[in-house]
């Protein structure tokens, strides 16, 4: 996974924001990253969709403490509470933010535009109800450690006898940008998060590499209906432990705050 998800963002550097750790505009700058703007709407007491600024603001004053994330997949929802409403919304966009201390969760929606060979991509982070429950399935970070270590030495295993680890130019400079992208500052996390939850998030990251190139790459060198099935039954619970992994991260904020 070259780069992280946008509830990701929006998560660990508004959690730094509410901790007082980093200013305004420096966690609006990283959480919008590339992106042309992101704005939120359906915030209680607002009639239509505001900036990032005033929505962390306003998050804060309704007693939002902390931000979680959710990483739900079809049949795994992740990270996630309820009501049906909310997780539907947060399963077709394949993430959300859930926030701790107020009963809200945004869900990002991404729009591209502008005309041809100058499109920008512009954010509207939905904010819904939701049931103030524990998130479904959520690792603690020890665990989401030793799952990673585990899953990408079997996955590892597997995709080397089969030949569809990765191999060619296109893999080859995928692997290339990731490092290049990790020696870059190597601030995968916010200010506030601990040691673990970075060394936790890298490893993920990591794992999602060798998933998005293994499945990038056609059948690889599989040559066979059973060898091709062995790919992806090694594949899914890697892929799995994976996003458990990085919402173990990412949700590290709020779990130290509530220990």
């Amino acid at each position: 996974m070259l780069s992280e998800p946008r509830s990701g963002r929006l998560a660990a550097w508004g959690n730094a924001l509410l901790a007082g750790l980093v200013s305004p505009d420096d966690a609006v700058l990283a959480i919008v990253g590339s992106d042309a703007v992101h704005r939120v709407e359906g915030l209680p007491g607002e009639t239509g969709p505001v900036g990032l600024t005033l929505a962390l603001g306003r998050l804060r004053a309704l007693g939002v403490s902390g931000l979680r994330v959710a990483l739900p997949a079809p049949g795994h929802p992740l990270g996630l509470s309820g009501p049906p409403e909310f997780n539907a919304r947060a399963l077709e966009a394949e993430e959300a933010v859930v926030c701790h201390g107020a009963a809200l969760g945004l869900v990002p929606e991404v729009y591209e535009a502008g005309p041809e060979g100058d499109v920008h991509v512009e954010v509207v982070w939905h904010c819904l109800p939701v049931r103030e429950a524990p998130p479904a399935d959520v690792p603690s970070l020890g665990e989401a450690e030793r799952e990673l270590a585990e899953a990408l030495r079997d996955a590892t295993a597997v995709l080397s006898r089969l030949d569809v680890a990765g191999s060619g130019p296109v893999a080859e400079a995928a692997i290339e940008a990731y490092r290049a992208r990790a020696e870059r500052g190597r601030e995968v996390l916010a200010p506030g998060y601990p040691p673990r939850a970075v060394r936790v998030l890298e490893l993920a990251q990591r794992v999602g590499l060798l998933v998005s190139l293994a499945y990038e790459n056609g059948h690889g060198g599989a040559v066979s209906a059973s060898e091709m099935g062995a790919r992806v039954a090694a594949l899914r619970p890697v892929e799995r432990t994976g996003r458990r992994a990085q919402v173990a991260a990412y949700n590290a904020y709020v779990e130290e705050r509530e220990r």
